[in-house]
């Protein structure tokens, strides 16, 4: 007896693709923002010295400057590395001042921590610029654009910046959290100073990556 053959309809495979490249769309997202990192590193720090909901400020000038980084790529910012390969360079060296000059602020600051969730912390251009400057963020995004949207399509790259927005957001936000809580058991002057100066060893460690990478 001879059966006969399931035919899927066309639109469930396009459905069973298309859920597939969101998903692995969310895990380059993931990957790439949760880890470890010069803008982590400082969203961790803020967490700690000035509580969560300050440090936020932070956290979306670090998402909103990468997210428009990488839609700036997509639409074909990447071509201007090509035509002018010296700006590779600039934005390497540019990169190595920031992070030195945040992990001398860390190095110096006191020990004293904001009295409450109200002080005001780091702004949203700091974090910005640090995704501009960083040319890991700039490898980051040209790899996901070439992965994910090669063909230049508007819709697929204003999809995969949209996602990497929420997820990117999300991942950096649980650095902050994670210095609010560290927060409660750094009240004393010496342990600020030792962790502030931990930070800017780790500053200043990948502003040595950045040079010697």
């Amino acid at each position: 007896m001879m059966t006969t053959p399931t035919t899927i309809p066309p639109d469930a495979i396009v459905a069973t693709v298309t859920t597939s490249l969101y998903l692995s769309m969310a895990a380059f997202a993931l990957a790439s923002s949760i880890t470890p990192g010069p803008v982590n590193i400082l969203v961790l720090s803020s967490g700690v010295h000035h509580g969560f909901r300050p440090s936020l400020r932070l956290v979306f000038g670090a998402t909103a400057g990468f997210c428009l980084l990488l839609l700036l790529i997509g639409l074909g910012l990447h071509q201007l590395l090509d035509v002018f390969p010296q700006l590779t360079t600039v934005i390497q060296w540019a990169g190595v001042a920031f992070l030195l000059f945040m992990a001398v602020k860390l190095a110096t600051a006191s020990g004293e921590l904001g009295k409450s969730e109200t002080h005001k912390g780091p702004s949203m251009i700091t974090g910005a610029v640090m995704q501009w400057v960083n040319p890991k963020a700039w490898l980051a995004s040209i790899a996901g654009m070439g992965a994910y949207a090669a063909n230049g399509a508007p819709i697929l790259i204003w999809e995969f910046t949209a996602l990497y927005f929420v997820i990117c957001f999300a991942s950096i936000a649980c650095w902050a959290y994670a210095g609010a809580f560290l927060r409660r058991f750094l009240h004393d002057t010496k342990r600020i100073q030792l962790f502030n100066r931990i930070m800017a060893g780790l500053l200043a460690a990948s502003a040595a990556y950045l040079i010697l990478g």
